[in-house]
């Protein structure tokens, strides 16, 4: 299971990822993510609840005015950051 949610505003829409994340933490706890677009794709993974997530967003000042953020419970591949979603792609 999982769950997600996006943002679309004409604010920084991470606090409004993490609060739906949180509501939707129940869906899956075994890592977060959150992806804004700003100048770029940002993102930032963690491994654990969202609260160990915030963190790390605040940490890395995450800010965007678009994203994506997604909870995972893991029922296939290990429990890592590298796992947790969101994922980009480049090709």
């Amino acid at each position: 299971m999982c769950g997600i949610v996006g943002a679309i505003a004409k604010r920084d829409v991470v606090p409004m990822l993490i609060e739906g994340l949180g509501r939707l933490e129940y869906r899956g706890y075994d890592s977060a993510g959150v992806a804004v677009l700003n100048n770029g794709i940002q993102r930032v993974r963690a491994v654990g609840r969202v609260a160990g997530m915030q963190s790390k967003a605040n940490e890395e000042s995450l800010h965007g005015f678009v994203g994506i953020g997604h909870t995972r419970w893991a029922t296939h591949g290990g429990v890592t950051e590298f796992n947790a979603h969101p994922h980009i792609s480049h090709g």
